[in-house]
């Protein structure tokens, strides 16, 4: 787990421990409260209250709480593509729910994970980042700690995170690429999504890779938002659903048994490093047998 230092510096006189946390390091008011709960936080190696007025030269240091997630560990395939301290990256296979809910209370990601955590002795809070859905396949993001969670969270808020997928769909696109920006809103009593004025604004735009004569196009889709659902609805509005896509018209059994969706790159900044990360995930099996399928 990163640990956080500062040395304090004599244009430093008079600020205390709390405000040259603030002022050097981006920690979320919730975490900050962590810390301190916690005695988290220590000048020159020792316990200190944050308001304490250090002098030139003392070390300022952070180490993040030992958090750990309390699922039942289940051996799930995990398969990594990124890792550090800090961060994990899997590429999420389909047919799995990403964490427990009312209906799936085990057999998730977030199980298979806890199996991981343990294969590989480490020790962590399993925090999600984003979310695909549970026949959504691809590149799936957890944090290890609060503060790497807040800051990518913070990312994708102002539109800094690029998330790609690509997708077989029903129909021939006319144009080579645009952009689909229709408000998505909840359709009462159902887990279905829809196109409605009243919903919230969100954006998707796409790029076609390929057309099939067969009536199939292979496109890719950046996320500018990230409703749920949005790259189905939006595509099955537009009068093009997902292959496989049974909530959104494009069920087709004899080509693939579930919606031909994979969250295929990520790029974002690491929250530790600074350095942009960037990953893919190549398609998986049954998208390449379903692409060889509609090519033939």
């Amino acid at each position: 787990m990163s640990k956080f230092t500062y040395t304090v510096q004599p244009a430093d006189d008079g600020y205390s421990v709390r405000d040259l946390i603030r002022r050097n390091f981006s920690f979320s008011s919730r975490l900050m409260t962590k810390l301190k709960q916690n005695d988290c936080i220590c000048l020159n190696d020792e316990p200190v209250r944050v308001h304490i007025i250090p002098n030139p030269g003392d070390t300022v240091s952070i180490s993040l709480p030992e958090e750990q997630s309390d699922f039942t560990p289940e051996n799930i395939p995990i398969f990594p593509v990124f890792e550090d301290n800090d961060l994990l990256v899997i590429n999420k296979s389909a047919g799995y729910i990403v964490h427990p809910t009312k209906g799936h209370y085990a057999h998730t990601i977030a199980n298979g994970l806890a199996h991981y955590i343990i294969e590989t002795k480490q020790s962590f809070k399993i925090r999600f980042i984003n979310r695909l859905d549970m026949d959504t396949s691809g590149l799936l993001l957890i944090a290890k700690n609060g503060h790497c969670q807040d800051a990518i969270v913070k990312q994708m808020t102002y539109n800094k995170v690029t998330k790609k997928y690509i997708a077989v769909v029903k129909g021939i696109l006319k144009d080579d690429s645009g952009t689909i920006n229709l408000p998505i809103g909840r359709i009462e009593d159902r887990i279905e999504r829809e196109v409605t004025p009243d919903g919230h604004p969100s954006v998707t735009h796409y790029t076609v890779l390929e057309r099939f004569e067969k009536g199939f196009s292979l496109v890719e889709l950046r996320l500018e938002t990230g409703r749920t659902h949005q790259i189905r609805v939006h595509l099955s509005h537009i009068g093009h659903p997902i292959i496989g896509d049974h909530l959104y018209g494009g069920e087709n059994v004899l080509l693939i048994e579930r919606q031909a969706l994979h969250a295929h790159f990520v790029s974002f900044e690491h929250p530790i490093t600074g350095n942009l990360i960037e990953l893919s995930a190549e398609l998986p099996a049954d998208m390449l047998k379903l692409i060889e399928k509609i090519r033939t």
